[in-house]
């Protein structure tokens, strides 16, 4: 994404909110379209974007597409609707063509349409984790070292790529959740004794902190990430007092409590001051219910890669799979907790905590913007599956009324229902961006 750092943060943020929408909203609209079309649906327009037509052009089954003026969505307009949304009744057709609207096809044909947008959602995000493991591969299971990273001034690192790690001290090392525990028993310090097992023979060198205070991932939306920080950057100081490892970093935030931090960092071997504000989440606890922890919206990383080993395309994708999965599940477990009371409102961003987090996230560079695009792309499918008319979940559950009664809910019901649905998507929309401004 290079190709925008030099336009200002506000249009940077708005260009990829665009781009990222764009492309979430075509893929899920082109679910709609070629699931209708296999159906026997006839489309007339498939739009990105509402309002004015910009450009377009018709193809040879009749289907105009265009790009319209507002970039903030699209639809698809089948034979006979009366609308975008495919809301209330449609329009009068020639009985000849009716099998060819969506008010008219079979129940099976317009519930593997209306789903299909969603579904497509899912299946993009499937596709993108599952390139991401295919391109990096996995860790092998024997932790060992893969390729190094440039360490600060006093940090000790004598061991290589290849090598197989044994133990740090005295403490044992079998498996990647061990080098991470060993940071609980072995003290604070730029250097250990690592035993490794080097060419087939064991071998004492020095290395770092099995937990140095090293940024690994920068959440896109969290105070780290608007304050400028980056994935490789090693916390050297917090409010100007010398750090070593990362839950000394993790303590010095949970006591500010929300008070300003400044922290000092190396990057690419210069130092620099940044001062940022932990903001407090709600987290969900192993055991169930949430608790309210305060900050910054990073994680942590060592001084080398894993050794990673290629992973099948069946592999991936079923990985890809629960991935999608996952999110899904935080999504239902979150909504549950606010419509519950279980954790605050401001959890519910809008349009503008989106939009920053998109440009926080192409900023970070192509691949985290991508892997962005596709979180995003599962929580729209997501938020599209709720049961609230306008909304694909409204339409599915209409349907699925109809399977059950035999018939499908009134002309007026429809009409009724699509108008309270559509005001509760817009006062969400209004909730949202007021919760982007106070929260």
């Amino acid at each position: 994404m290079d190709f925008l750092a030099g336009l200002g943060g506000g249009v940077w943020t708005l260009v990829a909110f665009i781009i990222a929408l764009s492309v979430i909203v075509t893929v899920h609209e082109y679910g709609h379209y070629i699931v209708g079309r296999w159906s026997g649906i006839r489309a007339e327009v498939f739009s990105l974007g509402f309002g004015p037509k910009l450009f377009g052009r018709r193809d040879r089954r009749g289907t105009y597409w265009q790009v319209a003026a507002v970039p903030l969505g699209g639809y698809v307009l089948f034979h006979g609707d009366a609308n975008a949304a495919s809301a209330g009744p449609g329009r009068e057709v020639d009985p000849a063509s009716r099998r060819q609207t969506l008010e008219g096809a079979p129940l099976w044909a317009r519930v593997a349409t209306v789903a299909a947008g969603p579904l497509f959602n899912f299946v993009l995000s499937t596709l993108i984790f599952a390139g991401f493991l295919l391109l990096r591969g996995v860790p092998v299971e024997t932790p060992t070292v893969g390729e190094l990273a440039s360490v600060p001034p006093g940090v000790e690192m004598a061991i290589q790529p290849g090598d197989e790690i044994l133990a740090i001290g005295d403490h044992a090392v079998s498996s990647w959740p061990d080098l991470f525990t060993a940071s609980e028993t072995v003290p604070a310090a730029p250097g250990h004794d690592w035993t490794v097992r080097r060419d087939g023979v064991e071998t004492v060198v020095r290395g770092p902190d099995p937990m140095p205070a090293r940024i690994g991932g920068v959440a896109p939306g969290g105070a780290a990430a608007a304050a400028g920080l980056q994935p490789g950057d090693v916390v050297l100081r917090v409010n100007d007092q010398p750090i070593a490892r990362f839950d000394e970093l993790r303590t010095h935030v949970e006591a500010a409590a929300g008070k300003p931090l400044t922290l000092q960092i190396w990057r690419d071997g210069a130092t620099q001051d940044i001062t940022l504000s932990p903001k407090e989440q709600d987290l969900p606890r192993p055991e169930g219910g949430f608790e309210k922890r305060w900050l910054i919206g990073i994680t942590a990383d060592n001084y080398f890669d894993p050794a990673t080993q290629a992973v099948g395309p069946i592999s991936a994708l079923w990985q890809g799979l629960v991935q999608v999965w996952t999110i899904i599940v935080s999504s239902l477990t979150g909504l549950w907790a606010m419509i519950t009371g279980q954790i605050g409102a401001c959890n519910l961003g809008g349009a503008i905590s989106i939009a920053e987090s998109t440009g926080q996230a192409a900023n970070a560079g192509a691949g985290n913007f991508i892997w962005w695009i596709a979180i995003l792309s599962v929580a729209i499918g997501f938020l599209n599956l709720l049961p609230i008319p306008v909304l694909d979940g409204g339409h599915l559950a209409f349907y699925a009324w109809e399977a059950v009664t035999g018939r499908p809910p009134s002309a007026r019901a429809r009409e009724l229902l699509s108008g309270i649905g559509l005001a509760l998507v817009v006062g969400l929309m209004i909730f949202g961006l007021s919760n982007d401004l106070r929260c």
